[in-house]
């Protein structure tokens, strides 16, 4: 069993286990189900506008009275005011991702706001440590969604090492095992997202999670690393298209547009042919859809049988 330490005293959750903040997957509903089943659930803002997630946020706190949080991508065209919707309702986690979220820090810090930003390189991890943020998320390759090119076991020991707040591993981690295995790295807990998308709890269309469920270890695929914005999906109709274009010398702008609006094609109206379908690596290793509460369980309680083989696998004789 998980005892408490760094990440479950900074957020006040019983299991340093936390779900990733995904646009257009991660509502209200799936962080609250998180939170409730002991971790720390997000909600991810994504480009959603402030009164959308004003009302996610509130909806949210209907279903929990647990802590959950916010993912705010600092890309947004709205993030000025998301930033405002998040200090207005009080919301005691914020985790960010692409960028710096250095100007927003004393109007969080002003409502007693844990900030936790979501870093792929060790540069950018001390970088972000000096502007007083509570926590990092170091986030491998292998992670569904946008991704940076080092893996996590390499990039979680690397990011331990060079800062001194604690650190999040996420990338990769779909069971027990690779609980443990992040712990070993030195991170003081998890972020997982793709092993919470196929829950009850989460909204995403059926024929999504189907998709994930059927995935094998070589469903995904990198797109729009010639555009700078590399991207991790399930391989489809799509992603074919996509790289052919890519190879063929299409512009930046020509496949950024292609891409744009494919996320909710897939999550909201179930096109897992033409839709953007982001999963991790991981998604091999999902067989079925779960209830939140089944997920977090088996995270938790397979974590005795992990730490017995460690401890026979390591009798080494001097």
């Amino acid at each position: 069993m998980l005892v408490s330490n760094q990440i479950c005293e900074l957020l006040n959750i019983k299991y340093p286990i936390i779900q990733g903040g995904m646009a257009w997957v991660a509502t209200a509903e799936l962080a609250s189900a998180v939170s409730n089943a002991g971790g720390l659930g997000l909600i991810g803002a994504g480009h959603m506008p402030p009164d959308a997630l004003r009302k996610e946020i509130r909806r949210a706190k209907e279903l929990t009275t647990k802590v959950f949080g916010v993912n705010v991508m600092l890309m947004s065209p709205f993030v000025k005011e998301v930033m405002q919707v998040v200090v207005d309702e009080k919301v005691q986690v914020v985790t960010t991702g692409a960028g710096n979220p250095g100007e927003y820090i004393p109007a969080l810090k002003g409502i007693g706001a844990r900030i936790i930003p979501v870093v792929a390189s060790v540069a950018l991890a001390k970088r972000l440590e000096r502007t007083g943020v509570d926590a990092l998320v170091a986030e491998g390759h292998e992670s569904g969604g946008h991704v940076g090119e080092v893996s996590t076991m390499a990039l979680v020991p690397q990011v331990v090492d060079a800062v001194s707040i604690p650190v999040i591993a996420a990338g990769g981690i779909a069971d027990s095992r690779g609980v443990v295995a992040a712990l070993a790295l030195g991170a003081q807990g998890v972020q997982i997202g793709t092993r919470f998308v196929a829950t009850t709890e989460c909204l995403v269309h059926e024929r999504y999670k189907q998709a994930l469920v059927k995935a094998k270890e070589r469903s995904t695929i990198v797109t729009g690393v010639s555009t700078g914005h590399p991207v991790r999906v399930l391989q489809n109709k799509l992603t074919k298209e996509y790289m052919e274009r890519e190879r063929s010398g299409a512009t930046t702008e020509e496949l950024d547009q292609m891409g744009a609006g494919k996320l909710r094609l897939a999550a909201q109206e179930g096109d897992v042919d033409y839709g953007s379908v982001m999963v991790g690596q991981i998604a091999g290793m999902i067989r079925e859809v779960q209830s939140v509460e089944a997920v977090m369980q088996d995270l938790v309680s397979g974590i005795p049988g992990v730490m017995e083989h460690l401890q026979q696998a390591t009798r080494f004789k001097a």
